[in-house]
């Protein structure tokens, strides 16, 4: 019999950060990566599926965020972020992993395939917006505005800040109260504040053709743009056209995203490492 509750915590030392996260008993290695302001709790929603399948989920707070530490030398691009991935696969002793990460978790998951494609068993991108085309200054703007926020005022500022969600009513105040739970999560907000103007700014990688030397089953999750403007379709049609043989999945007309459904999006995840 399974026992998908038998969940342990570690921290791991990781390239001046202790990084906070938990493991599940298990066989097959599942690592989930959350995105900018969220925590591990924030990737399948609190579903178990995946440790009831009798994976080995490994979830763990990206440096800043949750319980994990600042960073020490203040580093919170994609280059320190994938060294902390490292970290964790080597302090776990796992060779290659199903990773499975959402927006800069998906990133992170990106620039560390293509540092570490030996490391790799599986890929899940989940609404990446990365793009290495777009230099708009307003995007930048919008973040600092966040960050600012943030520092200045708390979780208020930082809501203050975001504006009325631009996604359809029935979904605004959910989307309210997903980011005042998730801010409030964090033991260090300054460091969340430092992580949303530098992370914005980093790049985990120069060009959609590197994307083509990822060599392992993908799936790429979107959301339609109604739901989740800030996850543009397009760019992770973008993903999925760039990587050989990856998988094209979102939500079915009229639901929620399918990032947004734990349980669903765990059953994705679960079918990518089904193809390793």
């Amino acid at each position: 019999m399974r026992h998908p509750d038998r969940v342990s915590e570690f921290h791991v030392d990781a390239d001046g950060a202790s990084i906070s996260g938990e493991e599940s008993s298990g066989e097959r290695p599942v690592v989930l990566l959350h995105g900018l302001t969220a925590t591990r709790r924030y990737v399948v929603l609190g579903s178990r599926t995946l440790e009831r399948d009798g994976n080995r989920v490994i979830a763990y707070d990206a440096r800043a965020h949750g319980r994990s530490s600042p960073a020490a030398d203040g580093d919170y691009g994609y280059g320190a972020l994938a060294r902390d991935l490292l970290a964790v696969l080597d302090a776990a002793g796992i060779e290659r992993a199903v990773l499975a990460g959402a927006s800069m978790g998906a990133h992170t998951v990106a620039a560390f395939a293509l540092a570490h494609p030996e490391r790799l068993a599986g890929l899940v991108l989940i609404t990446p917006a990365f793009d290495p085309e777009d230099d708009d200054p307003a995007r930048l703007e919008r973040w600092d505005r966040l960050s600012d926020g943030l520092r200045e005022g708390g979780v208020d500022g930082f809501i203050a800040a975001y504006g009325e969600p631009q996604v359809p009513e029935r979904y605004r105040d959910t989307v309210i109260t997903v980011l005042r739970q998730r801010l409030s999560a964090h033991e260090h907000p300054d460091a969340v504040a430092d992580a949303l103007r530098a992370v914005p700014r980093s790049r985990p990688f120069e060009a959609w053709e590197q994307l083509a030397e990822i060599a392992v089953p993908t799936t790429v999750v979107v959301s339609r743009d109604e739901l989740d403007p800030e996850h543009p379709y397009a760019i992770g049609e973008f993903y999925a056209e760039s990587i050989p043989g990856a998988e094209l999945r979102t939500e079915a007309e009229g639901r929620s995203p399918l990032a947004w459904q734990g349980g669903q999006l765990s059953h994705v995840i679960a079918e990518t490492a089904g193809r390793v």
